[in-house]
């Protein structure tokens, strides 16, 4: 199995999107350690590529030219690793947020995987998925995903809701070694690992959010997975370990 992360871009985000516990916003006591640009929280956008050998399975998609002009860069990233987008036959969606869908189709309204024959989405985000007009060719292809599924034989699902109703993480397992590709459980590195108690304004249960949060780091340090995250900086792939008090992610 090769994993190789696809940068789609990244967005800044204002400190206000980040939430201690009651809903409360930093204002301006946010940590001095966690980087800002131009006052803004700048966040990657990742995508996964999985490669069995002979088919690859595409974890997100990106935002393509449906948000900020700063994303949509996936078929670069592609062409790039030099993956061939005939060989994506299978897309699966950590949750149904913009910055994850939208890369099925190009910025020129063409297919962004022609040969794509299996499109995974959460079960609990179905009905959002088909909401989205500028994707409704797409909508009826859509099979649901359901936690504890089995999308190959190296690749399994673990629910984790709370960022959205159907947040899912994929974990890969290959050579001895297991990845989790965790989507939106963390959002901001320099602050989350150390302080996982910190939701994110746009978490539909920021409660349920939390707690996932805390059960998949637990589960990466515990088994000494490797994670993939969706907005962890680029390239962003590493280790997390426990600390005294929390956690700390080690990038490759």
């Amino acid at each position: 199995m090769t994993v190789t992360s696809l940068r789609d871009g990244y967005v800044d985000m204002p400190i206000r999107r980040l939430r201690q516990p009651g809903d409360r916003t930093f204002g301006d006591n946010l940590p001095s350690h966690v980087p800002l640009v131009d006052g803004a929280l700048r966040l990657s956008v990742n995508a996964f590529a999985i490669d069995d050998g002979d088919d690859i399975t595409l974890i997100d998609t990106g935002a393509s030219n449906a948000w900020h002009p700063t994303m949509g860069h996936l078929p670069e990233a592609l062409r790039e690793a030099k993956i061939a987008t005939d060989r994506i036959r299978t897309v699966a969606f950590t949750h149904t947020h913009l910055d994850h869908i939208h890369g099925l189709i190009l910025a020129d309204g063409g297919d962004g995987f022609p040969q794509l024959s299996r499109l995974l989405v959460p079960r609990a985000e179905l009905g959002m998925f088909r909401d989205v007009a500028r994707l409704e060719r797409f909508h009826d292809r859509a099979q649901p995903l359901d936690a504890g599924q089995r999308v190959s034989a190296d690749i399994d699902t673990i629910g984790s809701a709370g960022h959205e109703a159907g947040h899912t993480c994929f974990r890969v397992v290959s050579a001895g070694e297991t990845l989790l590709i965790w989507g939106d459980i963390v959002h901001v590195p320099s602050l989350q690992f150390d302080r996982p108690e910190i939701t994110w304004e746009f978490d539909a249960d920021q409660q349920q959010a939390r707690a996932s949060r805390l059960q998949m780091l637990a589960l990466a340090a515990n088994n000494d997975c490797y994670v993939a995250g969706a907005h962890l900086d680029s390239p962003g792939v590493g280790r997390v370990f426990r600390t005294e008090a929390a956690f700390r992610f080690e990038p490759l």
